[in-house]
């Protein structure tokens, strides 16, 4: 996610079903059930999800640890604690998780526990968009390393290219290149990982992901998909609904057919009633001319995020401990706004 600072604690909302913890033993870690790939792929606007982050916003030195999940924890107690989080997520009606990698978190230790919470969305039956993040004292936009970048996407495709629920971005928000530069890096990246379908792939767009046309246009990245990010705190002086959608679209073109909003988000916890009149909230316009856009235009959606503590943007709250979690809905109106996109 792009910088932005965060204001504010109070939650409100109902409390979302406990999931109980995962019994039994369980190997560790268990192979991943190959999928054979859907007949017809689905189109994106069945990408109904959310973010899963860390709470450092996914920047990382070292391992990128999910919101619940720890590095000391193994595989069957990683499974444990994010069937519960994905069962909340469910609740909430989602079908898409999108979980951070980086080299740290997939070339270490950490990646034998870690596959536990893919392997649980997935059992579950949602789509997991695996997205590569920088560490936190990089930040410049840029793949940190490419061997050791190379390597996790190695071992990344390894395990999962049979999956049909797994999906790759090769890197978020890729603002330190040029347009050109980043196609470039995108292109080679299709090409090396051939053996994954191209409709399993996430292609960020331009800059802060903020723009796909430029990579919608290269022939090159024919038939991948595309990842967006747009925020309300780009623009704080918008109250119009209107000129937020205009903002969307000029931002996808005529490429909606290929493109998953894979962040957006505002405020959750300070009480604002996305339902209500825009009055002079940019984000209740924002938010209200972004779930109008997913709808209109059939786009995919990936709101940031479902779950990070200390997110005031967070649609949800963590509960419990141990692997007896469970997730309190902070804001009603925004999950409403959510299942007016998604058609539900």
């Amino acid at each position: 996610m792009s910088q932005r600072n965060h204001r504010g604690t109070a939650c409100v909302g109902a409390l979302l079903a406990c999931a109980t913890a995962f019994g039994g033993a369980l190997a560790s870690p268990a192979v991943a059930s190959p999928a054979s790939r859907p007949a017809t792929p689905p189109p994106v606007s069945d990408f109904k999800g959310v973010n899963w982050a860390d709470p450092r916003d996914n920047y990382a030195d070292d391992a990128v640890v999910p919101s619940g999940l720890s590095t000391t924890d193994n595989y069957a107690t990683t499974y444990a604690k994010s069937k519960a989080i994905i069962t909340g997520f469910s609740e909430l009606g989602a079908n898409t998780v999108r979980l951070p990698v980086n080299p740290t978190s997939v070339n270490g230790p950490f990646w034998k526990s870690y596959r536990g919470a893919i392997d649980a969305a997935t059992a579950k039956g949602f789509k997991v968009i695996l997205g590569y993040w920088e560490a936190d004292n990089a930040k410049d936009g840029k793949i940190d390393d490419q061997a050791t970048w190379n390597q996790m996407w190695a071992r990344i495709t390894s395990a999962y290219a049979h999956n049909s629920k797994v999906y790759f971005e090769p890197m978020n928000e890729p603002f330190g290149y040029t347009a050109q530069e980043w196609t470039d890096v995108a292109a080679q990246w299709v090409s090396t990982y051939r053996k994954v379908p191209r409709d399993r792939m996430l292609i960020g767009g331009y800059k802060y992901s903020e723009d796909v046309k430029p990579v919608c246009a290269d022939p090159r990245l024919k038939g991948t998909r595309l990842a967006l990010h747009n925020y309300g705190f780009w623009h704080t002086d918008w109250t119009s609904v209107d000129q937020w959608k205009a903002d969307f679209k000029a931002r996808i073109g005529d490429c909606a057919s290929r493109t998953i909003l894979d962040e957006f988000g505002a405020s959750m916890t300070t009480g604002l009633d996305y339902n209500g009149p825009v009055g002079t909230s940019n984000e209740v316009a924002y938010i209200q001319a972004a779930t109008d856009t997913i709808r209109e235009l059939g786009l995919g959606s990936v709101y940031w995020p479902g779950l990070r503590n200390g997110d005031t943007y967070s649609l949800t709250t963590l509960q419990g401990t141990g692997t007896k979690l469970s997730l309190k809905l902070n804001n009603q109106s925004g999950l409403d706004r959510l299942h007016y996109a998604w058609k539900q």
